[in-house]
């Protein structure tokens, strides 16, 4: 057990610092080639309660491609341990090499090919022209049917080459699923990216973040998947990098290359520990918030153009109604720390 610590808590450790290591240089290029948004959001929106608490200046000055510090981290990390294990093999670097092909190798790529994708996705925002630079509706579906096509071969994935046909029903055995693994896959994935909407405020997707996938790399731990759980240490590890300097005021946004990667990996690691129901508890703050737009699409619709939320998100609307950013921020973490234990305690328990 002692040896499966150190190999989680080393890498996760290395990952932190490294992240803190490269952000000076990551935030100077961001800044020299002016990766802000070149719309604002003001324009799409006719909300005076959404004028009144969005900060055009900051928006329009403060980089959206911060992500790339968490993706770039992990993957020099998850290389440098897995080369050290080639160059120089011995039992202890085998041992802290956490890429394997059944635990991490599809949550690996699923990281970078969602963080590519959602970096295009940031480039269009920042140097596009047009309607899909202001992040029009089109190029939304878009994003959803691309989240779509990666959920498919990921679950695809899990059916024919992990033979994962069942999830765990907590404190109620496996429900047999067959080839339906694939859709409900791809429905977890959207579901937890449409929870990417939480980045919003300076601070909050971080902070919540980390608490997701520290829990993640406990249940794993408790489930004996040593890779899995070095691996989510690792994004815990850089993640909290990030956030070291995205706290308010935020030297950058975590954007899309953050967000859709990290939203489908989790979905991926949560199918992988076989705890995709619990991902719910650990992960409420991304499902209130996604909830929250969804219910006051619905409202509008329904109901005359009548608002539940002042403004949707959940984050916007604490901000309407007085809340200052650092105590919507704030409160949100405590709030992820509390269901993250609550989720490691029923994946647990539940077993």
């Amino acid at each position: 057990m002692l040896i499966d610590l150190v190999k989680i808590s080393i890498p996760t450790a290395f990952a932190f610092f490294l992240g803190l290591f490269l952000t000076p240089f990551a935030t100077h290029f961001f800044y020299k080639y002016k990766m802000w948004r070149k719309y604002s959001r003001n324009e799409a929106t006719v909300t005076t309660d959404f004028h009144k608490i969005h900060n055009e200046e900051d928006e329009l000055k403060t980089p959206r491609v911060g992500g790339i510090i968490i993706w770039v981290s992990v993957l020099l990390t998850t290389l440098i341990f897995y080369l050290a294990s080639i160059f120089f093999p011995s039992d202890t670097t085998e041992k802290m090499n956490f890429l394997s092909r059944n635990q991490t190798l599809i949550p690996f790529f699923t990281l970078l090919l969602g963080s590519l994708i959602g970096l295009w996705d940031d480039l269009i925002q920042i140097y596009g022209n047009g309607k899909f630079a202001r992040d029009d509706k089109s190029w939304r579906k878009w994003k959803a049917f691309l989240v779509i096509v990666i959920s498919f071969l990921i679950g695809l994935w899990f059916y024919d080459k992990l033979d994962m046909t069942s999830i765990h029903i907590p404190f109620g055995g496996e429900i047999y699923l067959g080839i339906l693994i694939i859709p409900f896959f791809i429905l977890v994935a959207l579901a937890t990216f449409s929870g990417g909407v939480i980045d919003g405020l300076d601070g909050l997707s971080g902070g919540v973040l980390a608490s997701i996938f520290g829990a993640y790399a406990i249940i794993s731990f408790a489930n004996n998947q040593i890779d899995i759980a070095a691996f989510s240490g690792v994004i815990t590890g850089v993640t909290l990098a990030f956030l070291w300097f995205n706290i308010p005021p935020a030297r950058f946004y975590m954007g899309e290359t953050g967000i859709m990667g990290l939203t489908i990996t989790l979905s991926t690691i949560a199918f992988l520990t076989d705890s995709v129901l619990i991902l719910p508890v650990v992960a409420l703050p991304l499902v209130i918030t996604s909830g929250s737009v969804i219910i006051q699409m619905l409202s509008r619709k329904f109901r005359n153009d009548k608002r539940v939320f002042r403004i949707a998100p959940l984050h916007h609307h604490f901000e309407a109604i007085g809340w200052s950013p650092y105590k919507v921020t704030m409160r949100y973490w405590v709030l992820s720390v509390i269901f993250a234990i609550v989720g490691i305690i029923l994946a647990i328990i539940s077993r």
